[in-house]
């Protein structure tokens, strides 16, 4: 089955802004994320949909491609005008071309060439070979250069981890490889795959190859460091008398107490529950923020209770304001 148009998959045009796109993807997968959705495979494949499309609309660069050669100019078989001749593979080693070097003037300058210079090609085998006259120099071992490429996490992938296969595609094989991304990550944190960049020359090492992790943003849950924080919408009746609220978190389900009187605003810690740090191990801490949600269309029955709790209330909270 084709694709669809990823401004389609978030219901905008295509000069739809960076906010435009943030604020459709979140409102979407919020409705079809898997915990809102148990069981259901359509909202699913409709989660994983949004996130490849959000994946490419909010990165600047894929979104070029995208918006000039379509689903084709993602497809990492194809090779991009900066990378002519890349073999296909997830990871292309860009090669640049100098002029071809003239031997003839290089010998002359050097003296090698012209009259009684000799001939330059022997020359040049004696340098690259290391044969020859006494003194010849031999070529010293030159390591390979260094290798980046950034894959697409997502928010759950950077928390828990994952495995990805990346295939790597050089000037004489391609090999497929699997990087282990530890649970943790950051989005811009780089790993590093030794060996695995372009390779050296005269017996020289291959570079490293440097996978940098870009974090898809979460339907509700935000990160600051290793703490996560979530907007928990409350009501009146809740705030000023207190609650117990269920609430997702990295761990499934967990049950807030809402103390009484508990204004918009505050946060509710949940000690241990946030994102596991990759060097040691500890974890960041859940804050619930408050959000307090007055009724939209309140019926007759509650505007009658809140036409009492106006009554019975004795002071303002507006108390001092211009003391």
């Amino acid at each position: 089955m084709d694709k669809r148009d990823y401004f389609e998959v978030l219901g905008l045009s295509k000069g739809a802004t960076e906010a435009d796109i943030k604020k459709a993807y979140r409102r979407l997968a919020k409705q079809f994320h898997p915990d809102q959705n148990k069981g259901d495979k359509k909202a699913e494949e409709r989660f994983k949909e949004l996130q490849e499309a959000y994946s490419v609309l909010s990165d600047k660069d894929k979104r070029a491609r995208y918006e000039q050669f379509g689903h084709a100019g993602l497809d990492p078989r194809y090779a991009t005008a900066t990378e002519e001749g890349a073999a296909p593979g997830g990871v292309r080693w860009t090669v640049r071309e100098g002029q071809p070097a003239d031997f003839g003037d290089f010998a002359e300058i050097f003296g090698f060439g012209g009259p009684g210079g000799g001939d330059a090609s022997s020359v040049f085998e004696n340098i690259f070979r290391g044969r020859g006259r006494r003194g010849a120099r031999v070529q010293e071992p030159v390591s390979g250069n260094d290798v980046e490429h950034e894959v697409s996490l997502t928010f759950e992938q950077a928390i828990h981890g994952t495995t990805l296969d990346l295939i790597i595609t050089g000037p004489s094989k391609r090999e497929t490889i699997s990087v282990r991304i530890p649970p943790g990550v950051h989005d811009g944190q780089r790993i590093r795959v030794r060996g695995k960049g372009q390779p050296g020359s005269a017996g020289g090492s291959h570079g490293d190859l440097h996978v940098i992790c870009r974090v898809q943003p979460h339907a509700y849950f935000r990160r600051e460091g290793n703490d996560i924080y979530l907007i928990v919408p409350i009501t009146f009746s809740e705030a000023a008398l207190g609650a117990k609220v269920d609430l997702p978190t990295l761990d499934g389900t967990r049950t807030v107490t809402v103390p009484p009187g508990t204004p918009s605003g505050a946060k509710l810690r949940l000690a241990g529950l946030g994102v596991k740090n990759p060097r040691d191990g500890a974890r960041g801490d859940h804050y619930a923020v408050i959000k307090i949600v007055p009724p939209k269309n309140p019926s007759d029955a509650e505007k009658q209770a809140l036409k009492t709790l106006a009554e019975a209330e004795t002071r303002s909270p507006r108390e001092g304001l211009w003391s």
